[in-house]
């Protein structure tokens, strides 16, 4: 009968959209409900999640960046002097390796060092972080967006951030190669979590 076509057409339709609309569904279950507590390697899940503060940090030159401006990608930070010492430039190497690694998905991370002092970081350290946003920022105002462990202090950890400008994991200073791969594979598998609704690019 035409009822009995009308419902039949109804509920293909309804399997349709839902199988168009499960990669997201799963993706955001995964990613906000089902958390891998049990299952990351190396990085602490922050819970909760904290939101970009609005505050606007200084570029190179002087001029004000919105923090803002930073939503759109996945974001690896990291915080220290514009000295920068020998296990600063570790964490900075450490930093871009976990980038290159990413392979093909790089594109879906940042890397951005924050300064918290007037220090000028060295011409040649600048060279080998290419592709890094290098942005000022006191202390006192990265705090009331980033924490430390306890015992440790801000320029201890790398960040991960969300593309909607949400620090969400931490990770302690990197002692060996082995630790370096285990915190790849938890940027991984968020990377994997997300990929249905995050692409590349701001």
């Amino acid at each position: 009968s035409d009822s009995s076509r009308t419902r039949g057409g109804r509920v293909y339709m309804m399997l349709v959209l839902l199988a168009c609309a499960a990669p997201v569904i799963l993706s955001y279950l995964t990613y906000y409900v089902i958390r891998p507590e049990g299952r990351v390697h190396h990085g602490e899940l922050i819970e909760p999640q904290r939101a970009l503060p609005v505050l606007s940090a200084k570029d190179l030159q002087g001029a004000e960046v919105p923090l803002a401006n930073l939503k759109g990608q996945w974001l690896l930070l990291a915080v220290g002097s514009g000295e920068c010492a020998e296990r600063c430039e570790r964490l900075l190497f450490v930093q871009r390796q976990l980038h290159k690694l990413l392979n093909k998905e790089s594109d879906r991370l940042d890397r951005l060092w924050f300064l918290t002092d007037q220090a000028n970081p060295k011409a040649e350290l600048l060279t080998a972080i290419e592709g890094a946003t290098v942005l000022r920022m006191p202390s006192e105002q990265l705090a009331q967006w980033l924490t430390p462990a306890s015992g440790r202090a801000l320029e201890d950890h790398l960040y991960l951030v969300d593309p909607m400008g949400n620090w969400m994991m931490r990770f302690n200073y990197p002692e060996d190669a082995k630790t370096v791969v285990d915190m790849k594979r938890d940027v991984e598998r968020l990377l994997r979590a997300s990929k249905s609704w995050d692409k590349p690019g701001r």
